[in-house]
């Protein structure tokens, strides 16, 4: 059984520890606001953005006038995995889940013969993957310094990607994130940013108003401007999703462990009064035995 002095450092230490995770809670709720918002005004323009190039994409087809970042180099041996996390921990299952997934598509990928090179924003993933795929990293972008992720940011990763694909150091480039949903759910998500691929439902809406476009100069040249900046603008989005799912994550997460801070505090408390309670009768029982001899 342990003693008094014992049960009280520990009474005090998860008490401090419950201030700490209290005040983390408050503070990520705070900044959860401003990043969902960020997301959620960014989701629009990046719809709309897709929709209009893919409606392009479709016009121009597998022709060879078609610029290089929609039409891929023709091979799929060589893929760069783009994982971004957070630069600190304490938000739950945030950042091993988005490395979760990038593991199991690096892992298929080496399977199926191919050759994976990784480039991680963010030092959380970068600590999780260089245990076993340090020998695939290329790069690591800091973002550590940074107060509020912005466009800028989003360009200069977006110019490290495409530098290395005019290179001809990749073949095909997947971004990993989380996106967010709400609070208490995020969800990893793997999306292909190199060659460009657009889902069916970016089709259906760029020609679900049935309307026809003449552009000028020709599609292929408007692409070649804005494929590149579509890289910017997916990572971007990434990058705000990331930011939100994080800060969701660290509330709930912090919100947990000052839940499981208290519970404690409760058992330890009433195992305090135990043992004192124990201790008092073990000196009553001495005092009136020592009584009695007398």
């Amino acid at each position: 059984m342990a003693n008094l002095k014992d049960l009280k450092n520990r009474i005090s230490s998860v008490k401090s520890t419950r201030k700490i995770t209290k005040a983390m809670q408050m503070v990520a709720a705070a900044k959860l606001r401003r990043a969902q918002e960020a997301a959620e005004m960014s989701r629009p323009y990046a719809e709309r953005f897709n929709a209009v190039m893919a409606t392009l994409a479709k016009s121009v087809g597998d022709s060879e006038s078609a610029p290089k970042l929609l039409a891929g180099t023709g091979k799929q041996d060589v893929h760069l995995l783009v994982v971004m996390t957070a630069e600190r921990g304490l938000c739950g299952g945030f950042n091993s889940n988005i490395a979760k997934l990038a593991r199991t598509h690096a892992e298929r990928l080496l399977g199926e013969g191919k050759t994976v090179k990784i480039l991680t924003v963010g030092k959380k993933g970068r600590d999780v993957l260089k245990r076993g795929y340090a020998d695939h990293f290329v790069g690591h972008v800091d973002l550590s310094d940074v107060k509020r992720i912005g466009y800028a940011e989003a360009q200069g990763i977006a110019k490290d990607v495409l530098n290395r694909f005019d290179e001809g150091e990749f073949d095909v480039a997947t971004i990993f994130y989380s996106k967010f949903v709400n609070v208490v759910t995020q969800e990893p998500t793997a999306q292909q940013v190199i060659p460009a691929s657009y889902g069916e439902a970016e089709e259906e809406e760029a020609t679900g108003s049935g309307a026809l476009y003449d552009y000028e100069p020709s599609e292929e040249e408007i692409l070649a401007d804005l494929l590149p900046r579509g890289v910017a603008t997916q990572i971007f989005s990434a990058l705000l999703e990331n930011g939100a799912s994080e800060q969701g994550a660290r509330m709930t997460a912090m919100d947990n462990a000052t839940r499981n801070a208290g519970e404690m505090i409760d058992k330890l408390t009433i195992e305090f009064n135990r043992t004192r309670q124990a201790v008092i009768t073990n000196e009553l029982i001495e005092i009136i035995s020592g009584a009695e001899a007398l």
